[in-house]
């Protein structure tokens, strides 16, 4: 497994790589999962801008440092803590050789059309959907309470530290998207067409 993350000056990846590496961590300690390239750092795993061209150039020096390729050295997963990212890594593992029938599991968030073609071609397995209707709804109704001067629905007040102290926030339900359900998710609720996927 090889990981990658967003931009070292966002501290969304401190949740997002923090989050995943709390889960794997125990699991990379055993040895179940090898990161070959060593690369586990927040640091050594950020891409600078959330940018899919350095994720590709980055995805593309491990494949060829750590010898990756279908009949080569196996590569399982890499996580990808959003599309971008994982559409250069995408990228890059198909430059390689890799097709829908071996790719390693490739994951991503914010379900963007890029990716959930590549969910639907089988080159991602899977994409946290964030529904910009959701979010814009509980935002309109969190500004509409402070201009009326109640209070703003808050479902966690420990989480989220910005550097100042911990901002009071309202947390949506994740949901994921795979190429099973993307169409319910993303077609039958309007969020994107079918010809949009095409």
């Amino acid at each position: 497994m090889e990981l990658f993350t967003g931009s070292p000056d966002d501290n969304n990846i401190n949740f997002f790589f923090g989050g995943a590496m709390d889960i794997l961590t125990p699991y990379i300690n055993k040895g179940v999962i090898v990161i070959k390239s060593g690369q586990k750092t927040k640091a050594q795993c950020a891409t600078l801008n959330w940018s899919t061209e350095e994720a590709q150039k980055r995805m593309e020096n491990l494949i060829s440092s750590q010898g990756y390729g279908p009949n080569k050295q196996k590569l399982d997963a890499v996580y990808s803590s959003n599309d971008s990212c994982a559409n250069g890594i995408t990228n890059a593992l198909v430059a390689a050789g890799y097709t829908a029938a071996n790719f390693p599991l490739v994951t991503g968030q914010d379900c963007d059309i890029t990716s959930t073609k590549n969910m639907i071609k089988g080159t991602q397995a899977m994409s946290v959907f964030k529904d910009t209707r959701t979010l814009a709804a509980k935002v309109v109704e969190m500004v509409d309470a402070l201009c009326k001067g109640t209070q703003p629905p808050i479902n966690d007040n420990k989480t989220y530290n910005n550097g100042t102290g911990i901002i009071p926030s309202y947390l949506c339900e994740p949901v994921f998207a795979t190429k099973d359900n993307y169409k319910s998710l993303l077609i039958d609720s309007g969020y994107y067409t079918a010809k949009q996927l095409q």
